[in-house]
C-alpha cells in the first residue's frame, strides 16, 4: 500500500502543538547532540540497543529540572503570563487541593488528593489555560501546640520544620505547585489578614461575646467545637472525658446567613457531590413546627410561668407523659442553687454522652398539657405531668426543652422506659392497624413500641381524632394559638460559630478590654497582634494558655482611651484560617489587605476528603458571601444578587484504606512483619500454619496497615505509584491500597517505553520530516494500512474519552488509566505501517499521559525527538498542546466502515467459526460503553450465515446465556 507523502508545512502548531515548535529533520543513524550527564543520553541508532527504563533516575532528572525552571509552565516562550503566543489574554482557572496540617510527613490520602489536583493543572496548562495551582500549610492548631510541648520545643520551630519535609516530599511525587504563592497560617504575613476579617465581621455585628454552655477538655484546657467530641463524650485529641462549662466565647454569626447559605446550595447541584450538599442542608438543618407552651406549676418560688417546647410534631400532643430539660436550662440552674441532688446530678451527667437516658425528676415541679384549655372534659388531659432534667435535651435546639411522646418518639420511649416504666399510651395509628375513631389500648412499656411515622389520630383525642397526623397538626396548632399557648416557627439546627480557643498556638482575636470602654479593637495600622515567643515552664510541658500570664504581652494601652487595658488572651479556631485561605492564594504578597479586588473570584475545581464536607465548607462558604458583600470584591459582584459560592465544583475524594492482617481467634491486629507473605495469595502466621484474617480498613498505626508515600515512591517512582493510585479506584470512592499491584503499572509503562524505542528507531530510519497537520487529509484515507487504519482510530477515540473525562468527569479518572493501557497495547499489538501516522499516534498517546505519568512521558518525549540535530531547539512535552482528534467525525465513520473486522466466535469455549463484520462506526458519544460496542458486533454476527448457523439453528440464541468479547472484539465467546 503506498504510504503517506512526507509533508513539511507551515505555521508549525498541529500534530504536537507545540508552543515554539518548528519543522525537524531526522536523519538517520545521527546521534543527537546531547549535552546532559549520561542518565539523559538517549543516543540510540539502527545497531544500538535502547536503555533499560529507570522510573526512579527518570523522577530525580526531570524532578531537579523542573525545580530548577520553576514548575508552571503556563507562559509561552518569550511572552508575559496570562498571554497566549498571539498575545490575547488567557483563560483562567483556579485548581485547589485542600491545603495539609504539617505533621511532618505525608500520608497516602495527601498522595492521593494532590495527585489527582496535579493531574487536573497540568491538564488545563496543556489545554492552554492560565492555570493556579497553589500550596500551603493550615499550619495553627491544638496538634502542632501540644506536639511542641511534648517535646519541650517552640510550635513555631517544630512546625517549619515540618514544613520542610512535606514540601520535599510533595516535590518527590512530581507535583507541579506555584510554590512562589506558598503561605502559612502560622506567618505573622498571613494571621495579620485573619484578624482583619475578624475585625470586619466585628464592625457588623457578626462578631461577638457571649456566655455558653461549651465542651471543656481538661487535659488540654481548652474549649472543643461540638464535632471535636467524639458519641461517648471524649476528646477527640487527648482522649479526656470532656466537661460542660459556661463561659465567656467568641462566636461569629453564622446563622445570620443561614437562608443564603441553604437556597444557594441549588446553584451548586451539578457541580457539587449530592451527598455533600445533602450533608450541608441537614446540618442547616431548617424546620418547621410550632412552639408550644406549657404551663407551670411548681411549688417553689421561681419567676417562671411557661416551659416553651419546640416540636415538628404537634399531632402528638395528646400522647405527652413528661417534658424534659436540658442541663442548662433555666429552671434547672435556678433549682440547683437550692437542691444539692441537683447538682450531684449535673456535675455526673455532664461526663455523660449526649445520648445517654439517665433523667432526674425536679420534686415540686409539673406541667399540664396546654390542651386542657380546649379539652376539658378529656382524662388524659387533665393530669399533672412529670418534669425532668435529661442530657438527652440539647441546650441548643429549640428552647432547650422536649415534650416527652413514648408512644411516639424513640428517645423518648427510651428515656420514659428507664425512669418511670407506666404505660405507653398510643395517640396516632396506621388506618390499617385500627379504625380510627376507637381507642388504641394503653400498652405496659414493656410490651410496646414507639410508632414513629405519621398516622391518623385515635378517639383519644377528642375532636381531632380521625385526622392525618399533617391535617391534626396544623388544627391543634392553630386552635392553641388562638389561646395564646402556641405558634407556627421555623426552627434551624445551625447554631453561631463559636471560635475562641484557650490556646496559644492560633491568631490571636484582635480585641483590647478596657474598664471604661469595654471591648475595643485592635487598629488596623498595629496589625498583627503578633504572639509572643514561649518561655519557661511552657517549653517544659505546663499545660493552659500561656497568653493569660504572659504580662508584657497581655497588658497594654486601650487605643480608645489610652487608660490601662488588657489584650483578649483567646485565639481563632484554626477553621477560621481554612475559612478565607484560597482567596490570599490569588494575592499572596499584599501587605496592605487579604487580596485585591480586582483579582477577587472563587476557585474553579476543589479537591479534598469528604470528612471536611460539613464544616470547612460551611465555614469557607459563610467567609466568602460575607467578603463578597466588602470593599474586598469589586462593586459589580457586591451589587448582585446572584449567588456567591467559593467553590464552583467540588471534587470529594474517598479514602485510603490499607491491607490488615488480624488474628482469628484473638483478632489482633498483626504487624506485616509477622505474617509471612512469600505467597501473596495465601498469607501465614510465622511460625504457624494459621492464615490471618485480611481485610482493608482505614490506615492507623494502631492497625499496623499504614504506608509511607516516601518509601513507595523511591520504591517504584512517582509515576507508578501516581498511576496506581489513579487506576485502583474512581476518585469518589474508597481506595484499597495494594502495593503489589503497582506492578501492573510498571509492565504497562515498559511496554510504553519499547513502542517509543521501537518507533524512534523507526522514524530515525525513514528520514521522517515530522508532520504537523492537525488533521489527516481526507484525500489519504483510502491510502491508510487495516494498522494504520486501526492505530489512527484508536487514538481519535483515546483522545475524545480522556478528554472529555477529565472536563466533565473526573470523578473518573482510573478509565483515563484504562483508556491509555488500551492504546498502547494497539499501537504495539497492530504498529502503524506509515510514519507519519507512527509519529501522530504516539505524540497523541505521550501528551495524553504526561498529567499522569510527567517524569515518564517528557523523557519518551525527548527520546522521540531525539535524533533531532540541535537539541536546544526540542520542546519539552509541557510545551506543547494538548492533541486533537486526528479525524473529523465524518472521517472517523469512512475509516469505520472500509474493510472490515475479523471476529473469532467461540462457544462454550470451542471455536466455531471466524467471520469478517464491518467495522464499528464512531461512537455516538466519547463515553460511549463496551456494552454498546458489545452489541454492535453481536448484531453483525447474527446478520451472517454462519453466525445465523451456530447461535440460532444448532444452539438457541434466545435462551439464557453469556456472551464474552476479548480483544476489543477480536474473540467473541459465548456461554449456553
Amino acid at each position: 500500500m503506498q504510504a503517506l507523502p512526507r509533508l513539511r508545512l507551515s505555521p508549525p502548531r498541529a500534530v504536537f502543538g507545540c508552543r515554539a515548535a518548528r519543522t525537524y529533520q531526522l536523519p538517520p543513524r545521527s546521534p543527537p547532540n546531547h549535552t546532559h550527564r549520561a542518565l539523559a543520553t538517549n543516543t540510540i541508532t539502527a545497531n544500538s540497543q535502547p536503555r533499560k527504563l529507570d522510573l526512579i533516575a527518570l523522577d530525580k532528572k526531570w524532578q531537579t529540572k523542573w525545580q530548577e525552571e520553576g514548575a508552571n509552565r503556563t507562559a509561552a516562550s518569550g511572552k508575559e503570563q496570562g498571554q497566549t503566543a498571539a498575545g490575547e489574554e488567557k483563560r483562567k482557572y483556579y485548581i485547589l487541593s485542600m491545603f495539609p496540617y504539617p505533621s511532618g510527613t505525608l500520608h497516602m490520602g495527601h498522595v492521593r488528593v494532590y495527585t489527582i489536583s496535579d493531574v487536573l493543572a497540568r491538564f488545563y496548562r496543556m489545554r492552554g489555560y492560565e492555570v493556579l495551582h497553589p500550596m500551603g500549610w493550615d499550619a495553627f492548631g491544638l496538634p502542632a501546640e501540644n506536639a511542641a510541648i511534648e517535646r519541650g520545643v517552640d510550635p513555631a520551630g517544630w512546625t517549619t520544620d515540618n514544613i520542610k519535609r512535606m514540601k520535599e516530599q510533595l516535590r518527590s511525587i512530581s507535583t507541579s505547585f506555584d510554590w512562589d504563592r506558598e503561605l502559612a497560617t502560622c506567618t505573622p504575613e498571613f494571621y495579620k489578614h485573619t484578624q482583619r476579617v475578624f475585625l470586619m465581621l466585628y464592625e457588623k455585628g457578626l462578631a461577638y461575646q457571649a456566655k455558653a454552655m461549651v465542651n471543656y477538655d481538661p487535659i488540654d484546657q481548652t474549649v472543643l467545637a461540638n464535632e471535636q467530641v467524639d458519641a461517648n463524650g471524649f476528646s477527640w485529641r487527648s482522649g479526656a472525658k470532656v466537661e460542660k462549662k459556661l463561659l465567656k466565647q467568641w462566636f461569629f454569626r453564622i446563622t445570620a446567613f443561614k437562608e443564603q447559605l441553604l437556597q444557594d446550595l441549588d446553584s451548586l447541584s451539578g457541580g457539587w457531590p449530592q451527598r455533600v450538599l445533602s450533608m450541608q442542608r441537614n446540618w442547616l438543618g431548617k424546620s418547621y413546627g410550632a412552639k408550644i407552651k406549657f404551663p407551670l406549676v411548681a411549688e417553689s418560688n421561681i419567676d417562671i410561668n411557661d416551659i416553651n417546647v419546640f416540636t415538628t410534631r404537634p399531632d402528638t400532643l395528646y400522647g405527652v407523659q413528661y417534658v424534659a430539660l436540658s442541663l442548662d436550662h433555666p429552671i434547672v440552674l435556678e433549682t440547683a442553687k437550692e437542691n444539692e441532688g441537683l447538682r450531684t446530678f449535673l456535675t455526673a451527667a455532664a461526663l455523660l454522652p449526649p445520648d445517654s437516658k439517665v433523667g432526674y425528676k425536679l420534686p415540686g415541679f409539673s406541667v399540664i398539657n396546654p390542651l386542657h384549655g380546649i379539652d376539658k372534659e378529656n382524662p388524659y388531659l387533665s393530669r399533672r405531668l412529670p418534669v425532668y432534667v435529661a442530657p438527652y435535651v440539647l441546650s441548643d435546639y429549640g428552647e432547650g426543652a422536649v415534650m416527652g411522646v413514648p408512644g411516639h418518639d424513640s428517645r423518648d420511649f427510651a428515656f420514659f422506659k428507664e425512669n418511670a416504666n407506666p404505660h405507653s399510651i398510643p395517640v396516632i395509628l396506621e388506618a390499617e392497624q385500627t379504625p380510627p375513631n376507637q381507642h388504641a389500648a394503653d400498652v405496659p412499656i414493656n410490651e410496646a413500641k414507639p410508632f414513629t411515622q405519621e398516622g391518623y389520630l385515635t378517639a383519644k383525642c377528642g375532636k381531632y381524632h380521625g385526622l392525618h397526623s399533617r391535617e391534626a397538626g396544623k388544627l391543634i396548632t392553630t386552635d392553641l394559638k388562638a389561646t395564646g399557648r402556641a405558634d407556627f416557627v421555623e426552627q434551624w439546627k445551625l447554631r453561631d460559630w463559636l471560635i475562641s480557643r484557650q490556646r496559644y498556638w492560633g491568631a490571636p482575636i484582635p480585641i483590647i478590654h478596657c474598664g471604661d470602654c469595654g471591648p475595643v479593637p485592635v487598629p488596623a495600622d498595629q496589625l498583627p497582634v503578633e504572639l509572643p515567643e514561649l518561655q519557661g515552664d511552657w517549653l517544659k510541658g505546663k499545660r493552659g494558655n500561656p497568653l493569660e500570664s504572659s504580662e508584657e504581652w497581655r497588658d497594654t494601652r486601650c487605643p480608645s482611651c489610652g487608660g490601662k487595658a488588657k489584650r483578649d488572651t483567646d485565639t481563632m479556631d484554626t477553621f477560621v484560617d481554612s475559612s478565607w485561605y484560597y482567596l490570599r492564594f490569588l494575592d499572596a504578597t499584599n501587605k496592605q489587605q487579604p487580596f485585591s479586588p480586582s483579582l477577587a473570584r472563587p476557585v474553579d475545581v476543589y479537591i479534598g476528603g469528604v470528612e471536611h464536607a460539613i464544616l470547612h465548607l460551611l465555614y469557607a462558604r459563610f467567609i466568602y458571601k460575607f467578603l463578597a458583600k466588602s470593599n474586598l470584591f469589586p462593586e459589580i459582584v457586591r451589587s448582585s444578587d446572584s449567588t456567591a459560592e467559593p467553590f464552583k465544583t467540588l471534587l470529594s475524594q474517598g479514602m485510603v484504606h490499607g491491607k490488615t492482617y488480624t488474628e482469628p481467634s484473638t483478632s489482633r491486629f498483626l504487624h506485616p512483619s509477622e505474617v509471612d507473605l512469600s505467597s501473596p495469595d495465601k498469607p501465614l502466621i510465622k511460625g504457624t500454619q494459621i492464615t490471618p484474617n485480611v481485610s482493608f480498613e482505614k490506615m492507623s498505626k494502631s492497625k499496623h496497615n499504614g504506608v509511607d508515600p516516601t518509601t513507595c515512591v523511591n520504591k517504584y517512582g512517582a509515576d507508578a505509584t501516581r498511576a496506581h493510585v489513579l487506576f485502583s479506584a474512581p476518585v469518589s470512592e474508597v481506595l484499597e491500597w495494594d502495593e503489589t499491584k503497582i506492578v501492573g503499572m510498571e509492565r504497562w509503562f515498559a511496554r510504553l517505553w519499547k513502542l517509543v524505542t521501537d518507533t524512534q528507531l523507526s522514524l530515525s530510519a525513514s528520514a521522517y520530516i515530522i508532520d504537523q497537520a492537525d488533521l489527516l487529509p481526507s484525500a489519504s484515507l483510502p491510502s491508510l494500512s487495516d494498522s494504520d487504519a486501526e492505530a489512527i482510530l484508536s487514538t481519535h477515540r483515546t483522545i475524545a474519552s480522556v478528554t472529555n473525562c477529565i472536563e466533565t468527569n473526573p470523578y473518573g479518572l482510573n478509565t483515563v488509566i484504562s483508556d491509555l493501557t488500551k492504546l498502547t497495547n494497539t499501537l504495539l499489538s497492530s504498529p502503524p505501517t506509515t510514519p507519519h501516522i507512527s509519529y501522530l499516534t504516539l505524540s497523541s498517546l505521550l501528551r495524553l499521559l504526561a498529567p499522569t505519568a510527567p517524569s515518564l512521558s517528557s523523557e519518551c518525549w525527548e527520546i522521540l525527538h531525539s535524533s533531532i540535530q540541535k537539541e536546544e531547539s526540542i520542546p519539552t512535552i509541557f510545551d506543547c498542546s494538548w492533541p486533537k482528534s486526528p479525524l473529523t467525525t465524518e472521517q472517523a465513520d469512512v475509516l469505520s466502515a472500509r474493510g472490515g473486522q475479523v471476529v473469532a466466535v467461540q462457544i462454550n469455549g470451542k471455536l466455531r467459526f471466524t467471520v469478517t463484520i464491518p467495522r464499528m462506526l464512531s461512537p455516538t458519544t466519547p463515553e460511549s460503553s463496551a456494552t454498546e460496542q458489545q452489541d454492535y458486533i453481536i448484531t453483525r454476527i447474527l446478520e451472517t450465515e454462519q453466525g445465523r448457523l451456530w447461535l440460532r439453528e444448532k444452539n438457541d440464541w434466545e435462551k439464557k446465556r453469556r456472551v464474552i468479547v476479548v480483544k476489543g472484539g477480536k474473540l467473541v465467546n459465548i456461554v449456553f
